[in-house]
């Protein structure tokens, strides 16, 4: 049997405030018919991530990464790559070099866009614990179209690095 929250938490293996992250996260995914295991706040994701209680995998281009910035000690698996930025074929292959099928796992993209649709991509391949890091690593477009202003990973404060 796949382990859930709920059996994570009866092995102790998850922190019941962690634990409460994703069970809400779950239910939000529930109620609206998500194809993956739900959405989490960059704070949120931050607190999984840096307690070892789920695993953070950049989803962006390699380019963003390098020249935007990246969650130090978060993996990269590209979901879309080339010039033309098509869908990455060996994206589900590449994924399970970095995290089992029921490893609990944070897809991090500019927006949040990106890495739900990957997420859905992942659950379709059997992934039960896939979510979605909201609001992505720069966060939304404001009035002026340019991102970090309102919200997401660098806009909350979180840690980052650039190279």
């Amino acid at each position: 049997m796949p382990p859930t929250p709920s059996t994570l938490q009866d092995h102790g293996a998850i922190a019941p405030e962690l634990l409460a992250i994703l069970e809400a996260a779950r239910a939000a995914a529930r109620a609206s018919n998500l194809g993956y295991a739900g959405g989490v706040r960059p704070d949120e994701a931050w607190a999984l991530f840096s307690n070892h209680a789920a695993k953070l995998i950049d989803v962006r281009t390699g380019e963003e990464r390098k020249f935007v910035g990246h969650v130090p000690g978060s993996s990269h698996v590209a979901w879309q790559i080339g010039a033309a930025l098509l869908p990455n074929p060996r994206f589900t292959l590449e994924l399970g070099k970095l995290a089992g099928k029921h490893d609990t796992i944070l897809l991090l993209c500019r927006s949040g866009k990106r890495s739900a649709t990957a997420a859905e991509a992942a659950g379709r391949a059997g992934y039960t614990n896939v979510f979605n890091v909201l609001e992505g690593f720069e966060g939304d477009l404001d009035a002026d179209q340019q991102r970090g202003a309102s919200n997401g990973w660098r806009h909350a404060g979180l840690p980052w690095v650039q190279d």
